[in-house]
């Protein structure tokens, strides 16, 4: 009986390792479905996968029962699959949204005119931030042209153009 829980853990770490190959590469067809949190494909693969690699190990290594060493390894597979789960599948989910910026997250904030914005045309402008810096096209306001490098502020974004008007830094005291 151990020589073929030993060739079945063995197959199951060579089929879930290809397995996982092949879900890195697909990964997208499996984010519109919508499964709880540990029904993840990574997490289900991860798990099979570790709980065979354990497995193997008790089996060849230890002189463990065969159901022992099964239960054993699955208790570890399921303590590093919830470590995994925790700190980076969550982790680097909520990474991903942090860093878009809404048309309604740029009203009100400044960017520098690198494209000449005519009175009634587009022109582009470029917002940094600390993510990183990006242009978007832009018109004026106040329907007024506004030069290259001229600091302005972003009064609306529609249809994701910007709506912008002049920069100026008042002078108090």
């Amino acid at each position: 009986m151990v020589n073929s829980l030993q060739e079945f853990f063995l197959y199951g770490v060579i089929i879930s390792t290809v397995l996982t190959f092949i879900l890195v590469l697909f990964n997208d067809l499996f984010d519109g479905l919508l499964l709880p949190p540990f029904l993840n494909p990574v997490l289900v693969l991860s798990f099979f996968t570790i709980l065979c690699g354990i497995g193997y190990l008790f089996v060849t290594f230890t002189s463990l029962s065969p159901i022992l060493a099964t239960l054993f390894s699955a208790i570890i597979s399921f303590i590093i699959v919830a470590f995994i789960h925790v700190f980076i599948l969550v982790p680097v989910s909520t990474a991903q949204e942090s860093l878009t910026i809404t048309e309604e997250d740029l009203k009100g904030r400044l960017g520098k005119v690198i494209i000449t914005v005519p009175e009634d045309g587009f022109g582009e402008v470029l917002i940094t931030s600390n993510s990183g810096s990006f242009a978007k096209p832009a018109v004026s306001f106040d329907k007024e042209a506004i030069p290259a490098e001229a600091e302005v502020l972003i009064i609306d974004v529609k249809n994701g153009v910007l709506y912008v008007s002049p920069y100026e830094k008042s002078k108090l005291g």
